[in-house]
């Protein structure tokens, strides 16, 4: 080990494991592959926790590749909305530093900006410019304990979903409250959603209220997840 470095990427297309095709993932098409795919998660899991760098960032496009037609509006029965004065984003759980930030609050912090390729389940992606603040900012104002392994997120549509702390704390995993350099809308989550160029599309909330750290994964994952979806749902 050690003496043939192959890119994630690459590694990924030469042994059939990406996160998207390993052994049918983890969304489940037909009773097979709900088996397969729950047999073979930790295997999944196992292979991208491995393969994932948490501090390198993944390759950028430049703004002119910005596709702004491209990205697909789930559409669903309840779209919340979200006073955004009154609005708070509270992080709690295993931490020594509770917070209760407002937009304002959030805004004071040093905007980053990225345009990344956004991957769906489903089978369509879309090269998007999100702008807002690096989670791992919010995290370390937290002040997290050290045995923090997990965060939860809560949105206010009732969506949840729970990551991994280290993709948590990657440089391009941010709270995005800019789509394509405008405030983000109401439908692409306003006034604060998950965006990152290393998960899919399902990991990434709308309407982010809660952020909760954990030493432990609760019984409940994710909302796809606890209805057959891979948990880790790496690129």
């Amino acid at each position: 080990m050690g003496l043939i470095q192959v890119p994630r990427r690459r590694f990924l297309q030469l042994s059939g494991l990406s996160s998207i095709s390993l052994l049918l993932g983890g969304c489940a098409f037909s009773v097979f592959e709900g088996i397969a795919g729950k047999a073979f998660e930790p295997l999944n899991q196992s292979i991208e926790e491995l393969l994932l760098n948490p501090q390198k960032p993944v390759p950028e496009f430049p703004a002119s590749q910005i596709e702004p037609d491209a990205l697909i509006i789930n559409t669903f029965d309840f779209t919340p909305q979200i006073d955004p004065v009154a609005f708070r984003l509270k992080v709690n759980g295993e931490v020594n530093n509770p917070l209760s930030l407002s937009m304002a609050d959030i805004q004071q912090m040093p905007l980053s900006s990225m345009t990344i390729r956004h991957v769906c389940v489903e089978g369509w992606a879309a090269i998007v410019q999100w702008g807002g603040i690096q989670l791992r900012e919010i995290v370390s104002l937290a002040q997290p304990k050290a045995n923090v392994r997990y965060a939860y997120f809560k949105s206010a549509d009732g969506y949840y979903e729970s990551w991994d702390i280290a993709s948590a704390l990657h440089p391009q995993t941010l709270m995005a409250y800019q789509k394509n350099s405008q405030p983000l809308s109401v439908e692409n989550g306003a006034p604060l959603r998950l965006a990152s160029p290393i998960k899919l599309g399902y990991k990434q909330s709308k309407w982010v209220t809660n952020i909760t750290l954990v030493s432990d994964l609760l019984p409940y994952k994710g909302y796809w997840e606890d209805q057959g979806y891979e948990w880790f749902a790496g690129l």
